[in-house]
């Protein structure tokens, strides 16, 4: 059934997260005590609070949201086009910038979210992060009360797993699997921490997190059966 969307009506996106401090030494007493307990279970014994805090980014209560990045298509009779632009830097800014886009452009009943783990991830982060500062959800990303057949949101991942909910697969082992040409990336979501805080080079993160959202949206054309983007047809905005 994935055939019948129309493209245009998606919306694909893909976010990148780092723990909210440089460093654990910048949290107050109360943050660690509540890291130390949060973190309790993934990092068992193995390390301490403070050695696990580069991984904080992971969740929304201990991290924050660098980049947004957004694509969608545009079709004109055969003429087909992918465009993609960023939302970065200031989080509350961006966070009010891509929800100004949402309202925008991608408000009705017919528009999608599309990504990859999004609805593990990227979605409940956004509306997670957003609530923390205070900004009203969005209507596509307000869940509570819709019926599940109401949530307008794909997942990638999910489209993969066909039922089966102990399956993950990354979206590099599913863009390779499909055939989908890797993008030439220098770097990958471990070092995205590292490269802001310690090398400060956000423009870095803003072009891994735009290839992703370009490979979020190829894999899905691979899923229902259409070509593949070339470079001519990607656009930068």
């Amino acid at each position: 059934m994935l055939y019948k969307i129309n493209l245009e009506n998606i919306l694909f996106l893909d976010i990148e997260t780092v723990p909210e401090n440089a460093t654990f030494d910048e949290l107050s007493d109360e943050k660690k005590m509540l890291w130390e307990q949060k973190s309790k279970y993934q990092r068992k014994e193995d390390f301490t609070p403070e050695e696990f805090y580069d991984r904080a980014g992971i969740w929304a209560e201990f991290g924050k949201i660098i980049c947004i990045s957004v694509g969608y298509f545009v079709e004109k009779g055969a003429d087909k086009n992918f465009r993609v632009t960023s939302f970065y830097g200031d989080e509350v800014i961006l966070l009010k910038d891509f929800k100004k886009l949402l309202q925008e452009h991608f408000n009705q009943a017919k528009h999608l979210l599309c990504g990859h783990n999004g609805k593990e991830f990227d979605f409940p982060y956004i509306a997670r992060r957003m609530l923390i500062h205070g900004i009203k959800l969005p209507y596509k990303l307000d869940l509570f009360g819709k019926k599940p057949w109401e949530i307008p949101h794909l997942d990638t991942m999910e489209l993969w797993k066909f039922g089966d909910y102990k399956h993950f697969t990354s979206l590099k082992l599913m863009a390779n699997i499909l055939g989908i040409p890797s993008p030439k990336d220098d770097m990958d979501g471990s070092m995205v921490r590292d490269v802001f805080y310690n090398e400060n080079d956000l423009d870095r993160i803003v072009i891994y997190c735009e290839l992703d959202v370009v490979t979020t949206a190829q894999v899905f054309l691979r899923l229902r059966g259409d070509d593949l983007l070339t470079d001519n047809q990607i656009k930068k905005i």
